[in-house]
């Protein structure tokens, strides 16, 4: 299996816009962060997670060719704000997205376009596939739901194999923290030191990576609050990494 960070940063990616921070004032390439997105590949099958809006440029970059569905997490525009972008897939075959019912009836509303019984020629086409808390297969992989609470929103994440992906939380029960134990790669929400109303903290992607014990972490949606990647990675324990965009895993 291969994972490649598309995207690591938070909502406003890094540089923010109008900041002048070291982070984001950085000439490392490790700084530079787009919207937090991944795509998994296993065996022929290749998975998308989230599709936020930098998602052309990250495909470009990436040289992606292939997606066969779309998992998403939840409804916020730097999660699904690059789903219009997905047209030159969708003219292959109708996507696949998976999300909760309450996801799939928000984008009937936000793209309409797509969902119209005579759609004009051109536009994405996705065939919606509901997600539950139980488990599902796409092609050869069996994935994981996952729920976790962004402040109080609930935020589906996903286990796919040996791999957990968990973004933009802060809070989790222990019957889902369950489905977590056993990884050997776990990504994690941690968007800065300081304290935050709905995503994990430094400390706090800590503890929960510490309660779990995964071989490897990586922590993911991070913003220029954060600070730079030369300066904190080396403080962290030995198997928790700083994701960074165009950063690829094999497992």
């Amino acid at each position: 299996m291969k994972l490649t960070f598309l995207g690591t940063g938070t909502s406003t990616g890094n540089p923010a816009l109008l900041c002048s921070c070291a982070t984001c004032l950085s000439k490392d390439p490790k700084d530079n962060r787009l919207r937090s997105s991944v795509l998994v590949e296993d065996q022929g099958t290749s998975l998308l997670i989230d599709c936020g809006p930098d998602f052309r440029q990250q495909a470009l970059r990436a040289n992606i060719r292939h997606i066969d569905a779309v998992l998403v997490t939840h409804e916020h525009y730097d999660h699904l704000g690059g789903l219009d972008d997905l047209r030159p897939f969708c003219s292959i075959h109708e996507m696949p997205l998976y999300a909760v019912s309450r996801i799939l009836n928000h984008l009937q509303v936000a793209m309409p376009y797509s969902f119209r019984e005579n759609p004009y020629p051109g536009v994405p086409l996705f065939d919606l596939r509901p997600v539950t808390l139980k488990k599902f297969r796409i092609n050869h992989l069996e994935i994981i739901p996952i729920e976790v609470f962004h402040h109080k929103l609930p935020v589906i994440g996903y286990r796919i194999g040996d791999l957990t992906y968990l973004t933009d939380f802060n809070s989790i029960s222990p019957k889902e923290l369950e489905k977590v134990k056993g990884s050997k790669v776990l990504i994690i929400d941690a968007l800065r030191v300081d304290e935050h109303i709905s995503h994990n903290t430094l400390q706090q992607a800590l503890d929960l990576i510490d309660a779990l014990r995964p071989e490897r972490s990586y922590l993911i949606h991070m913003s220029h609050d954060m600070g730079l990647q030369t300066e904190v990675e080396p403080t962290l324990p030995k198997d928790v990494f700083f994701s960074y965009d165009g950063l690829v895993l094999t497992l």
